[in-house]
């Protein structure tokens, strides 16, 4: 009994110091939440994106590098993509435009139908003689013919459906950060847009060629390898659409 009184206690106290930790990590959120009352978003100031704590250098397995051969009165160098400049993003510090056109749709239907049923019996009717002293044992009298007898019934029925739909069409400028050794370029661009009491935050970023670059100074998303596009939202919408942070709490760790 003073065994399972000491678990009690220890998951009790375990317990207590989850939910402890989870509200002193959401203590400073709900401090800023009330300083930000009745003000609009602040928007995140223009710094350089190499000097952010998380700025990592794109590394990607690059082609042996080729000697730059200059021939005498010639105009052409080796490696060159062009033979005339242009106005296209070309190295770091540039800017181009991406197009972002995104128009997907999924549908799927799921369901799961599952029946079992199963009976068991079990018996000793002879085991050395030693079957006679279940009258001993159990003394209003035992069949040993019939022991256990057991019956189990089980039936799962499942549904599930996913019908989604999205449409983004957005443009937004981007800086060059790096030029990969093989001539793809690595660009980082971010977008906030601000109506009323409401932030709106595009961040694209991923690896690009020259060549896909258009004669406009503009690249379409599908054009760029590891892409990452985040399009989000900061304010008083944005907030009223994610549960409290007690109730995220809860679903975290109510087990039923």
């Amino acid at each position: 009994m003073a065994r399972s009184k000491t678990r009690q206690r220890a998951l009790f106290m375990a317990i207590a110091g989850l939910l402890g930790a989870g509200s002193l990590g959401g203590c400073g959120n709900m401090i800023d939440r009330v300083a930000e009352i009745g003000k609009e978003p602040s928007m995140d100031p223009i710094e350089n994106p190499q000097k952010d704590p998380n700025y990592q250098p794109v590394s990607l397995p690059m082609p042996t590098p080729t000697a730059d051969l200059r021939q005498p009165n010639s105009l052409w160098r080796q490696g060159s993509r062009a033979f005339f400049k242009d106005q296209r993003a070309g190295k770091v510090g540039d800017i181009l435009t991406v197009v972002i056109e995104i128009d997907d749709q999924a549908k799927l239907d799921n369901k799961t139908d599952q029946t079992r049923d199963g009976s068991n019996s079990a018996g000793l009717d002879n085991l050395l003689g030693y079957e006679t002293m279940l009258n001993d044992i159990f003394p209003d009298g035992i069949d040993a013919g019939n022991l256990v007898n057991s019956d189990s019934k089980s039936t799962i029925a499942g549904s599930g459906t996913v019908n989604r739909s999205e449409a983004i069409k957005l443009r937004v400028a981007a800086v060059i950060t790096q030029v990969l050794p093989n001539g793809n370029m690595v660009l980082q661009g971010t977008q906030q847009v601000r109506v009323n009491f409401e932030l709106r935050r595009l961040t694209v970023g991923g690896v690009i060629r020259p060549e896909d670059i258009s004669n406009v100074n503009e690249i379409n998303y599908d054009k760029i390898a590891e892409a990452r596009i985040a399009y989000g939202g900061k304010g008083t919408l944005s907030d009223m659409q994610q549960p409290r942070f007690g109730q995220q709490v809860y679903d975290i760790f109510f087990p039923f």
